[in-house]
């Protein structure tokens, strides 16, 4: 199974933090972001990971480039000054991606799930990791029956762990263009067609300095 690592946005809210250094290689835990998600995915028994860049992505073309050789074949794939988001970001990466469902993961979140318990194929267009809402995402995302995601003025709600298995076909006629993940998310979910679980363990959006630091307190000994 494929998959793809997020590590193209610009990481506004972490500067100055990332005005030289691309939010996936932010240290935590003593060592990259980056590199966690790629110990996990190769650990879960990934063959293929894809990455997108665009701010600062020579720093993480170089990273890569650095890193010991392993089972996990890395492919890079680079959107220019202008990020595509999301949505565009994986549509212009499918040719890299394949004809199969595929994991997705934001390279700005840390979490402990074991990503060998997503599906290899999911019922439906896709199924999300949901957790706990935080303390700054308060009102969540979805709401969750405990087998299909909806978006609805129902509860409870969960916050999108910024995880999930897609079918490619979640971004049938989709162009490599700037395009957000959330309208495909929303149609898909009028359909019924996402499921989902909901994670118990440890997430964190690593969104904010104060985040950043507060993780790091977590994962660092005394």
């Amino acid at each position: 199974m494929n998959a793809m690592i997020l590590a193209a946005g610009r990481g506004e809210r972490m500067r100055p933090l990332t005005d030289h250094c691309p939010k996936p290689l932010l240290s935590v835990g003593g060592r990259p972001l980056l590199d966690w998600h790629l110990a996990r995915l190769e650990a879960a028994g990934f063959e293929r990971v894809v990455i997108n860049t665009a701010w600062l992505g020579e720093a993480i073309r170089a990273h890569v480039a650095g890193l010991a050789p392993t089972r996990l074949e890395v492919r890079m794939i680079d959107e220019g000054d202008q990020a595509l988001e999301t949505a565009g970001g994986i549509a212009n990466a499918l040719p890299l991606l394949g004809p199969e469902p595929f994991v997705v993961i934001n390279g700005d979140v840390w979490c402990d799930l074991d990503l060998a318990m997503l599906p290899r194929e999911p019922e439906g267009l896709g199924h999300l990791v949901l957790v706990d809402n935080p303390a700054h995402h308060p009102q969540g995302d979805f709401h969750f029956d405990g087998y299909a995601i909806l978006r609805d003025g129902s509860t409870p709600r969960y916050t999108f762990a910024g995880i999930g298995c897609y079918r490619p076909e979640l971004f049938a006629g989709l162009r490599p263009q700037v395009a957000p993940l959330a309208p495909l998310l929303a149609r898909a979910c009028e359909r019924r067609q996402l499921t989902g679980h909901h994670h118990h363990g440890e997430w964190w959006d690593v969104g904010t300095p104060a985040r950043l630091h507060a993780l790091n307190a977590r994962l660092t000994p005394d």
